[in-house]
């Protein structure tokens, strides 16, 4: 049978928004120009924390419906790519969070022993291996009936079903169009694991350089870059250079690290925040919009989806 329900794109917002519209009974396909392991869903840390998304309001509620989900998910974690782990987000003041933080379980200030270099906050969080988690979204989709298509979109008033969800991140920019979208782009460099289990991130506001170091199954991911308008997807010398020396700071045992890969992803970003509206499109079809995730996609996904599907079915039974 003919999808009435088509997604545009196959990272991790893609993915999740085709699951959920699947699992409420829609006959449900994505399609998309690359397949989700070359999306930037596939090289992002995957730790769960509402960076460089807004709107504020909006994405904190996102979020802990993710943390919801997660939660369940953990129990699982070969299969769907998702742990707890523990970790400090530096130069964060507990007060200084949205609401949404005093529903996140045992959120608090870090102690000298976790972060003798400042303040900071202290979490377990959900931590996400995001090949693995990608890999097993297509196969949850696939077992609720939904459909993978390798189909590149230039316009969305040609996508031939009754509903079209608009989930192509970075690609909205030409596809919708939409200026206000634009790249941030992140460079990481991916080591051996020389025994470090808990996470770190630290964010200068003045500055397109992080620090951050994830732990997980592959590898210890350093980071990193957030380089505004930047669409260079070539890893830097320098700058992959820079990232361990920022990481060897904290911790001097990554210094040796063996290097096993560099990464770049563009973190999808739009001005105003995530835009998750619905139109109709000149032949009758309802188009939803679900991009703009920027830094934040894995943390808001499950959130952002379940509105997406309550947009898409306020056209009607599909």
């Amino acid at each position: 049978m003919e999808p009435n329900v088509i997604v545009v794109g196959s990272g991790v917002v893609g993915l999740t928004t085709a699951v959920v519209l699947a699992e409420r009974g829609h006959r449900v396909a994505v399609w998309a120009g690359e397949p989700a392991r070359e999306t930037t869903s596939a090289v992002a840390g995957g730790l769960w924390w509402p960076y460089r998304v807004g709107p504020a309001e909006r994405a904190g509620d996102w979020s802990l419906t993710s943390l919801t989900e997660y939660g369940h998910l953990a129990t699982r974690p070969e299969e769907t790519g998702v742990r707890f782990a523990e970790g400090v987000h530096s130069g964060v003041r507990r007060e200084e969070l949205g609401a949404w933080a005093s529903e996140v379980p045992g959120l608090r200030p870090s102690t000298e022993a976790e972060y003798a270099a400042g303040q900071g906050v202290w979490g377990r969080l959900p931590l996400i291996d995001m090949p693995v988690h990608l890999a097993w979204l297509a196969e949850r989709f696939a077992a609720a009936g939904g459909e993978i298509h390798a189909r590149r979109v230039s316009r969305l008033a040609d996508v031939p079903a009754p509903v079209v969800v608009n989930c192509s991140g970075l690609g909205a920019r030409g596809l919708v169009p939409d200026d206000g979208v634009r790249p941030v782009r992140g460079q990481l460099v991916v080591v051996e694991n020389p025994g470090v289990t808990t996470w770190f991130t630290g964010v200068d506001a003045t500055s397109s350089d992080t620090t951050y170091f994830i732990p997980q199954p592959h590898g210890l991911l350093l980071g990193g870059t957030a380089q505004e308008d930047d669409w260079d997807m070539e890893p830097d010398p320098g700058t992959a250079r820079e990232i361990v020396a920022r990481c060897a700071r904290l911790r001097p045992e990554i210094a040796r690290a063996r290097v096993l890969a560099h990464r770049v992803g563009l973190r999808p970003a739009r001005d105003g925040g995530v835009r998750l509206t619905a139109e109709t499109l000149p032949g009758g079809a309802r188009l939803v919009h679900n991009y703009g995730h920027g830094g934040a996609g894995v943390t808001v996904a499950w959130g952002c989806a379940g509105e997406a599907a309550e947009l898409a079915e306020a056209a009607g039974p599909a």
